[in-house]
């Protein structure tokens, strides 16, 4: 969870977490609530201790829910062996050991003690081999929690079976963050919509001129190439609202692509852009949007992060929203609740949608 002055800004992933900690509390079962926090690489850090964690989990569960004062030894086993039914008490920050990432089979065998089984609900981090993760499950009876069940079943179909017209929307910086997932979706999409900074290289790759916009100089051959063989599928900005410099006091202007000038930037796609893509959202059965529009953090460049995520909100195919950016945008803009299905993994959706195994969930015996 982003945090700010010790205060937590959204708790979606924590919320995500709770039919599945309800169910266990419900069942008569003891909850031992186990995550990371930020990258203290090994380190005890007063910033990354998960006390805000237990503080809101208490209120969201209306039960004091306390937290251990680390996620092994021997004061924490104590009370993890006196929980009684009913109750939830939160380890201390996993990422506090070196052993965490590692994946330790030490350190997963203590984590593990005094447990009867484990759940994964931590589709965010199922991508990752961790003790916490991959290490446990292979030394408990393991299941899939409620949450990643939910994103297996919006997020593996888009794979398998999509409904038609199925319509992806690739946004984001750069276009050699999605190159396995753009490789793995192109085949099965009927249109690819491109937007973002990643916009820059396909342009430059046809030999436009791109001013001081974001360039993916080492992708130039690999767009070149996607056009010539998907062409008929890749849609591309026909304008964007471009800027001297990115600030949230920018003066903009809307350009067309084929006439960007050199001194200037191009930070959003344009209202004409913006109008095309909502249509072909509009018009789709299934949609699947990774990455903003544009610099979406800062009102001149929101526009068409903004239009995507609307006409998504009215759409009435699936809309599935692929974690990381695109669903902080989505919560940002108050249409969370209009998504059939808003993913709580960036990493974790986009490997999945590669078609990777994710090891935290291969690991699991139900």
């Amino acid at each position: 969870v982003p945090l700010e002055d010790g205060r937590i800004t959204d708790d979606t992933r924590i919320t995500a977490a709770l039919p599945t900690i309800r169910q266990i509390l419900a069942g008569g079962g003891s909850a031992v609530l186990c995550s990371h926090l930020g990258r203290p690489k090994g380190q005890r850090t007063a910033e990354d201790s998960l006390a805000p964690v237990a503080a809101r989990l208490t209120e969201l569960l209306g039960q004091d829910v306390k937290l251990a004062p680390d996620c092994v030894g021997e004061e924490t086993l104590a009370m993890v062996s006196a929980l009684a039914s009913g109750q939830a008490l939160l380890l201390e920050n996993t990422r506090f050991h070196d052993e965490e990432e590692a994946n330790d089979p030490a350190f997963a065998a203590e984590l593990a003690k005094g447990c009867d089984a484990f759940v994964n609900d931590a589709f965010g981090a199922a991508h990752r081999a961790h003790a916490s993760t991959e290490g446990v499950a292979r030394l408990l009876p393991s299941a899939a929690g409620l949450l990643i069940e939910k994103e297996l079943l919006h997020l593996q179909p888009l794979l398998d079976s999509p409904s038609r017209p199925f319509v992806a929307i690739m946004g984001g910086a750069k276009v050699k963050d999605k190159i396995q997932v753009i490789d793995s979706l192109l085949p099965k999409v009927d249109k690819l919509l491109i937007g973002g900074g990643m916009a820059y290289t396909f342009f430059k790759a046809k030999g436009m001129e791109i001013g001081k916009s974001l360039l993916d100089s080492s992708s130039l051959d690999y767009v070149a190439g996607l056009m010539a063989e998907h062409g008929d599928k890749i849609v591309l900005p026909t304008d964007v609202v471009i800027a001297a410099e990115l600030s949230p006091t920018a003066s903009t202007a809307v350009a067309l692509v084929t006439a960007i000038p050199a001194d200037q930037e191009g930070a959003d796609i344009g209202p004409e852009t913006s109008a095309a893509f909502a249509a072909e959202i509009k018009s789709a059965a299934t949609v699947l949007w990774n990455g903003p529009m544009g610099v979406f953090e800062m009102a001149p460049f929101a526009g068409g992060t903004q239009a995507v995520a609307q006409a998504m909100a009215e759409s009435e195919g699936l809309t599935v929203v692929g974690g990381g950016d695109s669903a902080a945008a989505v919560a940002q803009m108050g249409f969370s609740e209009k998504m059939t299905h808003v993913s709580t993994g960036g990493g974790a959706s986009l490997e999945l949608l590669e078609g990777k195994v994710l090891p935290g969930i291969a690991a699991l015996t139900d």
